[in-house]
């Protein structure tokens, strides 16, 4: 990982409050970055950042805005954490509400794991992300190399 990092923001809408706070509490530490986020919770982190920046003078944070969750962001950042393009997860998911989606939710969770990256399912864990001296340094991500696995699963197949 690179010194700045990307950081991808997604909240459920019960969570999209929470989400907004923590940008808020966090603002200046986020503008170091690169964002990404999916649907609303892209256009609510814009509008928060916006409002938080006004009048100091540093440049704005670069915002990616992906498709909503149910309509394929999910998906997207996915194929993003798997091709090396997201260094962190921020990810205020809602654990008691069902979600139209909840499978591309699952497999977004999966794929970070897989691909290492810090993820953060909740405020606290998002708050030692990022205030880790880690997140302004270059940062060698160290990734399980899953081939054997595959070859095997492969070999059983057939």
């Amino acid at each position: 990982m690179k010194q700045t990092k990307t950081i991808a923001l997604v909240a459920h809408d019960n969570r999209k409050k929470n989400m907004i706070e923590w940008v808020e509490w966090n603002w200046q530490k986020l503008l170091q970055h690169k964002l990404v986020c999916t649907g609303t919770t892209g256009k609510l982190v814009d509008e928060a950042l916006n409002r938080m920046h006004k009048g100091e003078g540093a440049q704005l944070a670069t915002i990616k805005k992906l498709k909503s969750g149910p309509l394929g962001g999910d998906q997207q950042l996915g194929a993003m954490i798997a091709d090396g393009n997201v260094d962190i997860l921020i990810f205020f998911w809602d654990p008691m509400q069902p979600q139209p989606h909840d499978v591309d939710v699952k497999a977004l969770l999966r794929i970070a794991s897989v691909y290492n990256i810090p993820t953060a399912t909740n405020r606290s864990t998002a708050d030692f992300i990022i205030e880790s001296q880690l997140l302004n340094q270059v940062y060698i991500n160290i990734t399980k190399n899953y081939e054997d696995y595959i070859n095997r699963s492969l070999d059983i197949k057939h």
